[in-house]
């Protein structure tokens, strides 16, 4: 009878260290915390796209024993004032304290507060939270990692991945004509929102005003807030009436524009409609058929240069 349960022992363990020794992909780790991101940037103003691709790089994707074992996906050291618990490893010396979380949401929320209670952040705050570049360099300049390349590793992350869309509130579900799917959120509590906001904040895409769509919103709900008629909001969002907005999705309170102001082409990347790429630029989606040769509805291919211009 010992033996029996010595094998289950030896069984469970075995298949506790293999879950524990399963890496997670950068999509991965992309998709399972990109929510938590976004949620940040609106408590914060720190882009999207820099916390998550400050937590692929610091943590490895999820990877790294530090962020397996004590949630700890930023790297943040126990600095003075530090209350929490703690961990040591070797880092640029030897056992030196970290923190340590009880969840990944916690480091996220700790990251966040570790930048903004810090004088030497205090700059970076100064930027637009769509500037990656600007605070990239910014974080590099401020002493935040020791690699003297710390800020064109944080942007190749960001452009390999298109993280920037993070920063437009465009989560990386599986998206046809904006349908979006959800997905896995694990580390993250059941009480986290997406919006944080008590009115919807206008942004402007392409010099066109531009708003989040929240849940439960409406066309209906969005007209009448900003003081236009529902059927407006579907024609500048080139949606048939009954339409309804997902969550995060940008809809224009402008009609969109014939051409992009900055881009000149787009390359198409999976799951990507031509509404999906005319709501993301800001143009008029028949405009935008009709300059690359397609008609509305029609999938554009893998790969393919789509004119923005």
């Amino acid at each position: 009878m010992a033996m029996k349960y010595y094998l289950i022992a030896i069984i469970l363990l075995s298949i506790s260290l293999s879950s524990f020794s399963q890496k997670i992909t950068r999509q991965e780790y992309i998709n399972r915390y990109q929510l938590l991101s976004i949620e940040e940037m609106n408590r914060s103003g720190i882009p999207a796209s820099i916390t998550m691709a400050q937590g692929i790089l610091e943590s490895g994707s999820g990877n790294s024993e530090l962020a397996k074992r004590s949630n700890n996906h930023f790297g943040i050291k126990c600095k003075k004032g530090w209350k929490g618990k703690k961990v040591y490893y070797d880092d640029d010396h030897k056992d030196e304290c970290f923190r340590k979380y009880t969840s990944v949401e916690e480091s996220y929320i700790d990251h966040t507060n570790f930048l903004m209670d810090n004088p030497r952040y205090a700059f970076l705050f100064q930027l637009k939270h769509t500037d990656y570049k600007g605070w990239a360099k910014g974080l590099k300049k401020a002493g935040y990692a020791t690699a003297h390349d710390y800020d064109k590793r944080l942007i190749k992350i960001i452009e390999d991945h298109k993280l920037h869309r993070l920063d437009l509130k465009m989560t990386f579900n599986e998206i046809s004509s904006f349908e979006q799917r959800s997905m896995g959120r694990s580390g993250i509590s059941n009480s986290l929102t997406i919006n944080a906001y008590r009115s919807h904040e206008v942004m402007k895409m392409n010099r066109v005003k531009a708003v989040i769509a929240r849940q439960g919103d409406t066309f209906e709900m969005l007209a009448q807030e900003f003081g236009l008629n529902d059927w407006e909001l579907y024609k500048f969002n080139d949606h048939r009436p009954g339409y309804r907005p997902v969550p995060n999705e940008i809809v224009y309170i402008q009609a969109k524009k014939s051409k992009s102001k900055d881009k000149t082409t787009h390359r198409v990347q999976e799951g990507e409609s031509m509404h999906y790429i005319s709501q993301m630029y800001g143009i008029k989606l028949k405009t935008l058929c009709r300059k690359n040769g397609m008609n509305p509805g029609q999938m554009p291919q893998i790969g393919q240069i789509v004119k923005l211009r």
